[in-house]
């Protein structure tokens, strides 16, 4: 342990971090940038670094980019990471309130908190938690990826019908392109772009930002500016929102680790997951989608606690959690350091670096974050005419970067107009985001399980954590039935529950 303090406590490793802080709050600030690039970025430059400030890199890095997706969500509606998209449009919502400051420290200062409970676990449990992880086979991620489509009712406070509608389009756009087990190009109309299928980037910046360029054109006050002109302490309200929202803070965290530690997972899905069990629980449901910083408060947390949960499986047993520790784990070969069991045995201070660099990476998220809001914040005070030219290019600069090609930028347009009627008409869109991620993850565990069983649909739930998976997902769908009967059945319980609320 002492060595490894000693490692990190370096003045070149430190002047390393710092950097790498800078960089990745740059690149997830950047709509259409997200931290896998963030990451991918760096390796070429670990090439001329010890193992110490390599990883260190990596992992601060990762940690800013994460959390500063969700400046240009909150104000300017363009989610800078995926995993930012969960909680992009509520963040918004509460800048045209004139509460951007509540939005941006909320995710700040939880995203710090959330990372810090992850490397906890990461720290005490990681063999616990990854011989569980190591359970989920695909009929587990079969019913994991279900659950999480399930959550696209929940994040739909108007109409759960016009929430299913869009969820069923997001599906049907995840299918385009070649199936991930047959092999056989599906609505891709002889177009060759299209054999990749719809990029999610470029999808993620045309149904959240073009909507609204769109409709400043089409408005009547070209001159409109957003309520609030300028950024004022961040820090403010947090100690209320901590003890309003302190449940929503554990929850979260929990949450994103185990889901961290699930091979595939990662943030992103532990965001969606998070905000629409926020909105479940909460005990004021409605004011979700209007503007209300408990769901941005267990989103962030979890999307930053799911880092860690991440590294545990990659550490373990040589792993990765997502694409992010993939990338690491190339790294750490490259640096003669071999994950997996024996590494807690033969580098047990590369291993207390790795957990000294996940502390330190969430401490700075505090300062750096608060620095990146500030600069950031001049854009509230930027008139609409000038404001929305520029988050156009924004949008277009960012779509292309996502494969270098203008097909991104044609993604961009053509699902912006979609994402616009649809709003228009009342329909979210953040169901056909979750739709696109969850589609590809659905279908190839729904075959691979069904390959394996031969068709036996007993076999999705004839493993203890794919049947708790899968009673757990069906009766969230029985839900909306035998709420009512069981209120009919008990009319003094159902009584003593809404006096309760």
């Amino acid at each position: 342990m002492t060595a490894a303090v000693e490692m990190i406590l370096n003045p070149q490793v430190l002047g390393v971090i710092a950097l790498a802080s800078m960089f990745g709050l740059f690149v997830g600030a950047m709509p259409g940038l997200s931290a896998t690039m963030a990451t991918a970025l760096l390796v070429p430059i670990t090439f001329f670094m010890q193992p110490a400030p390599a990883i260190g890199a990596i992992v601060t890095c990762t940690a800013m980019a994460i959390f500063a997706g969700d400046i240009p969500g909150a104000l300017l509606r363009i989610p800078g990471t995926p995993a930012s998209a969960a909680y992009a449009d509520e963040a918004y919502r509460m800048t045209q309130k004139g509460l951007s400051e509540v939005a941006l420290g909320a995710g700040l200062l939880f995203s710090m908190l959330g990372g810090l409970v992850g490397v906890t676990i990461l720290i005490l449990g990681a063999p616990v938690l990854a011989e569980f992880a190591l359970n989920f086979s695909s009929f587990e991620y079969f019913w994991l990826a279900l659950l999480g489509l399930t959550c696209a009712v929940f994040i739909t406070p108007q109409s759960q019908l016009k929430g299913l509608v869009a969820l069923i389009l997001g599906l049907l756009i995840s299918c385009i392109g070649i199936g991930s087990t047959s092999g056989y190009a599906r609505f891709t109309f002889d177009n060759v772009e299209l054999t990749g299928g719809v990029p999610l980037i470029p999808a993620l910046i045309g149904m959240f930002a073009l909507p609204e360029v769109i409709r400043y054109v089409l408005s009547e006050d070209r001159n409109l500016r957003i309520t609030q002109n300028r950024i004022g302490n961040i820090f403010a309200q947090q100690s209320r929102m901590l003890r309003l929202y302190w449940r929503s803070l554990i929850r979260g965290s929990l949450l994103g680790t185990t889901v961290g530690a699930m091979p595939g997972a990662g943030a992103d899905i532990a965001a969606w997951i998070s905000y629409a069990l926020s909105r479940k629980f909460s005990r004021t449901p409605e004011k979700f989608g209007t503007g209300h910083p408990e769901g941005i408060v267990e989103a962030s947390s979890s999307n930053n606690a799911a880092l860690g949960g991440a590294w545990i499986p990659a550490l373990v047993f040589g792993i990765p959690g997502d694409s992010i520790t993939a990338i690491a784990i190339g790294v750490m070969f490259m640096k003669g350091l071999t994950p997996g069991p024996m590494i807690f045995l033969n580098d047990p201070q590369m291993l207390y670096a790795v957990f000294i660099c996940f502390v330190l990476a969430n401490l700075l998220l505090l300062p750096f974050g608060w620095v990146a809001i500030k600069l950031a914040g001049r854009l509230l005070s930027v008139p609409r005419p000038i404001l929305m030219p520029l988050i156009l290019l924004f949008c277009i600069v960012g779509a292309f970067a996502s494969n270098n090609t203008v097909f991104g930028v044609t993604i961009m347009l053509a699902l912006g107009m979609i994402a616009y009627l649809m709003e228009e008409n009342a329909f979210p869109v953040a169901p056909i985001i979750l739709g696109i991620v969850l589609g590809p993850m659905l279908e190839e565990n729904f075959i691979n399980s069904m390959q394996k069983t031969q068709g036996d649909l007993i076999g999705f739930i004839g493993r203890p954590i794919a049947g708790t998976l899968g009673v757990l997902t069906i009766l969230i769908w029985l839900a909306p039935i035998l709420l009512p009967l069981a209120r009919k059945a008990f009319p003094a319980m159902a009584g003593r529950s809404v006096t309760g609320e």
